[in-house]
């Protein structure tokens, strides 16, 4: 369909001049003699570009274009005028004209300026479909007890400045939040940086998060900004804050408290004006107890806490994630998008989900690629539950605290998972998806010995 120019003058003879003119061009021409009809025609169709006449009874085009832009701001308006002056061609530009033309009008300078008021809004609507889809990645799924009472902290949270720390099991969606916390908080133009602290070796993380000065070691061959300095009027996301070193937790305390720091090797203070929201699937009041968590640093974060429900609270969600999935994971892989029975359904919905959103996104992935026919059948799930990975259930200790049977639980399957894997940590800490540097982490804090325990049985 080719593109629509409104053109809105009170003399008959040029709305007939342009139309000639830009229909050679290409372009559907509609016409208005008036100020009111052409905010009755954009009521009807938007246009990718308005001329508009300043000079018109009734409503002039300025009062014309002061409307236009407040309800249709996106759609470039040039305006005309055969009384023009450099006041009246300012007060149009103040008001948001795209640009200013005098009468007798020249031909080739309008069709010059449609095309590049054309190519401006089409690329304006291409923006705009692009963020669409790119925010539609952190979007909250679910309409669970559960995650309305979550939508409503993040809303309540969002907008004040207040330092935030959200808890949760390994993928719930803790990042997700933070982003979401941010889109609601008055810096949401401003940059969101996000630094996975369990990642990023203790020896490197000082300067991950505050840059360095050339020279400082052995390969920083120029100065490097650090994540505080990159999230300057922003938001800075610390996921696994838990993982830090209490040097490093020394240095972050340091910078909530004065909102200063220098660079690693260096000696100028640098000043941010940073928000920080921090994560951990950890509990961090027993690190604390265990002397790993600095009780100081932890007050500072947790201004606002935030709990992230695991999956298996909010089983309500499950259709509509499923269903989310399937649609864009479909487009990704450029597949049609499969339906699911409702046996395949109802058994996804019992599952307890130990490895949460994340594990019931990959599955869905798998099944996008792998499943036969139009519609995900019963058949077609791999074995679901504890009990079929491997790990039974009746195996967890009975009695005592929920955090102890949690660590012999967890212990139990990592300790199954590297015997599957004949003691491969990489292999297996992609299985479970996280870092093998924090993988090698929970077998030395679980005590498991892999020559003794792993290698030996198998």
């Amino acid at each position: 369909m080719p593109d629509t120019i409104l053109v809105v003058d009170d003399e008959a003879s040029i709305l007939e001049s342009l139309k000639g003119v830009l229909g050679d061009e290409g372009y559907r021409v509609r016409m208005a003699d008036s100020g009111t009809a052409a905010l009755a025609m954009l009521r009807e169709e938007q246009p990718q570009a308005v001329l508009l006449d300043i000079w018109m009874p009734g409503m002039d085009g300025i009062e014309a274009l002061k409307r236009m832009r407040e309800a249709y701001p996106d759609v470039p308006v040039i305006m005309m005028s055969g009384h023009g002056t450099i006041e009246t061609a300012v007060r149009a530009t103040k008001l948001g004209a795209y640009d200013f033309l005098e009468k007798p009008l020249s031909y080739e300078k309008i069709v010059l300026l449609i095309q590049h008021a054309v190519s401006e809004s089409r690329l304006l609507s291409e923006n705009r479909a692009l963020r669409r889809k790119v925010d539609s990645r952190w979007e909250m799924i679910g309409g669970s007890p559960a995650m309305e009472e979550l939508k409503q902290q993040i809303a309540t949270a969002g907008p004040s400045r207040g330092r935030v720390l959200i808890s949760g099991e390994s993928g719930t969606g803790k990042e997700l939040v933070a982003r979401a916390i941010h889109a609601a908080s008055d810096r949401a133009v401003r940059p969101f940086v996000e630094v996975n602290c369990a990642a990023i070796p203790q020896d490197l993380i000082e300067s991950e998060l505050f840059g360095h000065v050339k020279g400082a070691f052995t390969g920083a061959t120029a100065d490097k900004p650090g994540k505080f300095e990159q999230a300057d009027g922003g938001t800075i996301f610390l996921d696994e804050v838990g993982d830090m070193s209490l040097a490093t937790q020394a240095k972050v305390l340091r910078v909530l408290q004065e909102q200063t720091f220098e660079r690693v090797g260096g000696t100028q203070t640098i000043r941010v004006d940073v928000r920080v929201i921090a994560a951990s699937n950890k509990d961090l009041q027993a690190e604390i107890a265990a002397g790993r968590f600095r009780d100081d640093l932890y007050f500072r974060l947790a201004v606002i806490p935030i709990h992230v429900p695991p999956l298996r609270e909010r089983a309500l969600d499950i259709p509509l994630l499923v269903s989310r999935f399937l649609g864009t994971l479909s487009e990704e892989y450029g597949k049609r998008p499969k339906t699911v029975s409702p046996e395949a359904l109802k058994r996804l919905a019992a599952h307890r989900w130990p490895g949460n959103v994340r594990e019931l996104k990959n599955l869905v992935e798998r099944l996008v690629i792998m499943a036969p026919g139009p519609e995900i059948r019963e058949a077609d799930l791999p074995p679901l539950g504890e009990r079929e990975a491997g790990v039974s259930p009746a195996a967890a200790p009975v009695g005592g605290p929920l955090r102890e049977a949690r660590a012999e639980f967890e212990r139990r399957y990592i300790l199954d998972r590297l015997r599957a894997n004949k003691g491969n940590v990489s292999r297996t800490a992609e299985e479970l998806e996280i870092e093998r540097s924090n993988l090698h982490r929970k077998i030395k804090a679980l005590g498991i010995e892999i020559d003794s325990e792993v290698r030996d049985e198998a």
